[in-house]
């Protein structure tokens, strides 16, 4: 529509949008610490960024001042965060998974992304929120839940769905796995590359992972690396598709600034060139800019639309992830 492609990407003057802005970041510390509490530490701080916004921007009465920075978190810090993501892979990690462990990642994810998205008409769910539910699960959870809706732009309570979603069932993965893979008798690089082509979120992947010793750990966090450099297509493709289901054949595809800035870091740091203290800054940098736009999300959602999306998108997201664990499971077993 004319309205959303003429609005600017930095909503509203600095005075409007600091206040916002500075909820989002306490937020996101709120989020960080609370990661650190025993009963919660399988929960990202991301996650748990999302979960408190959601609760302060539901409390009454509704804050309209923090509406403009948490815009800014979700439209600005997020794509920043994707961008510096990009200097944490290189083509060098892609190669060290081999020709079979990038065949089996780049083909669970494309069956996992495209059957949802099937399923998902079949149940009658909305497109868009089929959309999330189909990034988050086949690449990597939360981040490609925001991530995609850049392009999909499905409301900020389907976002919130989708990553409630890929949150469970990621946290289900991380619990079950390491029992099948034991009771399996797989081999450590079998089971790393089982749990790095199958479980949601990158934090899930290595407390699943290294569970079964420091071999199947860094296979598992080279795997899900992989499935993260995926992002970028899977981002132009849900805009292709968004282009050609609203707005018709023939205006083109939209290519989002940050997915370019995203794959021209990857092309840096392959290089080897980047100083160690720039790659340490931008590792400890990316949480904390994903967990800023995730609390902006949560702020912006609205619980009662939330709660009349119904159960089917949660069955949808059951399907899929049943999948992805399932196909995973066959092909690693098929070539180890």
């Amino acid at each position: 529509m004319p309205g959303t492609q003429s609005r600017p990407l930095v909503p509203g003057k600095i005075p409007d949008v600091l206040p916002g802005l500075l909820l989002c970041i306490a937020i996101a510390a709120a989020g960080f610490l609370t990661a650190r509490l025993p009963v919660l530490s399988p929960l990202s701080p991301l996650i748990l960024a999302v979960v408190i916004g959601i609760a302060v921007g539901n409390l009454p009465p509704r804050l309209g001042w923090v509406r403009p920075g948490a815009d800014f978190a979700v439209r600005v810090v997020l794509r920043a965060g994707i961008v510096l993501l990009g200097l944490q892979l290189t083509v060098g990690q892609v190669a060290s998974v081999g020709l079979s462990g990038l065949a089996i990642v780049v083909v669970a994810l494309v069956t996992c992304f495209f059957v949802t998205r099937r399923v998902g008409r079949a149940l009658a769910v909305p497109a868009g929120l089929t959309d999330l539910i189909a990034a988050g699960t086949s690449v990597c959870g939360a981040s490609a839940v925001i991530a995609a809706n850049t392009v999909v732009r499905a409301p900020e309570e389907d976002a919130a769905y989708a990553v409630a979603t890929v949150t469970v069932f990621g946290t289900l993965a991380m619990m079950l796995l390491p029992i099948a893979g034991a009771a399996s008798g797989m081999s450590a690089d079998a089971y790393g590359l089982w749990v790095g082509a199958s479980v949601h979120e990158v934090a899930q992947v290595t407390a699943a992972a290294f569970q079964r010793g420091t071999e199947a750990g860094e296979v598992g966090t080279i795997a899900k690396l992989v499935r993260v450099l995926m992002l970028a297509p899977v981002v132009l493709t849900l805009g292709a598709l968004a282009a050609r289901r609203g707005r018709g054949a023939g205006t083109g595809v939209p290519i989002p600034w940050f997915v370019v800035g995203f794959v021209v870091m990857v092309a840096i740091a392959s290089t080897g060139a980047v100083p160690g203290p720039i790659l340490a800054a931008s590792r400890m940098s990316v949480p904390i800019l994903l967990a800023v736009a995730l609390a902006g999300m949560g702020l912006k959602t609205d619980m009662g639309d939330l709660m009349r999306r119904g159960l089917r998108p949660a069955l949808l997201a059951a399907l899929s992830w049943l999948l992805i664990c399932g196909l995973t499971l066959a092909m690693v077993l098929l070539v180890s």
